[in-house]
């Protein structure tokens, strides 16, 4: 499996996704503004693996902050941190998982900021607290694959969409981590794969990921979804998700709504598969999940390639909010929530609060 993010020598080092699968290699990023163009190029993407790396740039723009100015007052290195924060959370609105980590890191700097000015020292435990949430999230993983891989049937044929594997995370995956334990318990006949425009995150990512571990697979377009469900006999579809609203609501790669809608009608079970730092608590409804639009070119070129007419006019959404109505169930690290999804959201979250 390979290694999306790795955190070495006081670097961190990330594949290069949008090289894949025909190219491996690795990008070294020695400051944060490295990892922040990292983030905008989807050279790392997945909501999982921005919170990650989301955490190691802070690192970095505290490393920076400490040894330009040896003698830099408390409060001036608070300051500054505040604004490389912002500037980290802004590379990509959607995935809420990049906040989460980065407003962690952030409070405990406060916080050992509070007992003491050794900035030396504060810097050890950052980077202590970046590789908590990187290892967190593998156990997070797992703990998803097995819980997923219950609801799996035995010779099972399912559909997935984008890239929920390693790739999207820091490692074994969320959607694709239960395919991953239902194959590893032999209940997977074949796993069809939409190719994902505009970026083609499912053909380079996912269809590779699957084939590199022998997991039967066969993509296809994401038109010809629909007509898989009927001809094929799906017996589920298994997504990731970047926001998570408190009534279910979900924001996933674009055309995940779609799919939902789909299943409705074909009446295949529709799984979401995400750890609870992808939930947003304080979002009533996926209305008010930002949608990140992104560049025109995207879907006017493929790989250089000019496809569409110059200069016509583009909407590019790299999301969209699946309505919880379409959901059968929301696979997380704590177990399936299923409906009605306010009432039990709320539940875990007090759960969680209590465990704290």
């Amino acid at each position: 499996m390979i290694k999306t993010l790795e955190w070495k020598n006081n670097k961190l080092i990330i594949v290069d996704q949008t090289l894949l699968p025909g190219t491996i290699q690795y990008i070294v990023c020695n400051d944060y503004r490295r990892v922040n163009l990292a983030i905008k190029r989807l050279e790392v993407r997945g909501a999982p693996a921005l919170g990650a790396a989301g955490a190691y740039a802070l690192v970095l723009g505290l490393q920076e902050l400490i040894n330009s100015n040896k003698t830099i007052a408390a409060n001036t290195l608070k300051n500054k941190l505040k604004l490389i924060c912002n500037e980290i959370i802004s590379t990509r609105p959607t995935a809420v998982n990049l906040s989460w980590a980065v407003e962690l890191m952030q409070q405990t700097f406060i916080q050992e900021l509070s007992f003491s000015n050794d900035f030396p020292k504060i810097l050890a435990i950052l980077e202590k607290k970046a590789n908590s949430i990187f290892a967190q999230d593998i156990k997070q993983n797992k703990k998803i694959g097995r819980n997923g891989a219950a609801v799996i049937p035995p010779n099972a044929v399912i559909l997935t969409h984008c890239n929920a594997g390693a790739l999207a995370t820091c490692g074994f995956g969320t959607a694709l981590g239960v395919i991953r334990q239902a194959h590893f318990e032999q209940k997977v006949k074949m796993v069809y794969v939409d190719e994902t425009r505009p970026l083609l995150q499912g053909a380079r990512l996912t269809a590779w990921e699957l084939q590199e571990e022998k997991i039967p697979v066969t993509l296809i377009t994401d038109s010809m979804a629909s007509w898989v469900m009927k001809t094929k006999k799906v017996d589920c579809i298994i997504t990731g998700a970047d926001r998570i609203a408190a009534n279910g609501d979900t924001a996933n790669k674009v055309g995940t709504y779609g799919l939902a809608v789909l299943a409705k009608q074909h009446g295949i079970p529709f799984y979401i598969a995400a750890p609870l730092n992808t939930f947003d608590f304080k979002l009533t409804t996926g209305t008010k999940i930002p949608i990140e639009e992104r560049a025109p070119e995207e879907i006017t070129f493929i790989a250089d390639k000019q496809v569409a007419p110059l200069n016509i006019k583009v909407f590019n959404p790299a999301f969209d909010i699946t309505p919880s109505k379409y959901i059968t169930g929301i696979i997380t690290e704590h177990g399936i929530i299923q409906k009605p999804y306010k009432q039990n959201i709320k539940a875990l979250q007090t759960l969680l609060k209590e465990d704290v």
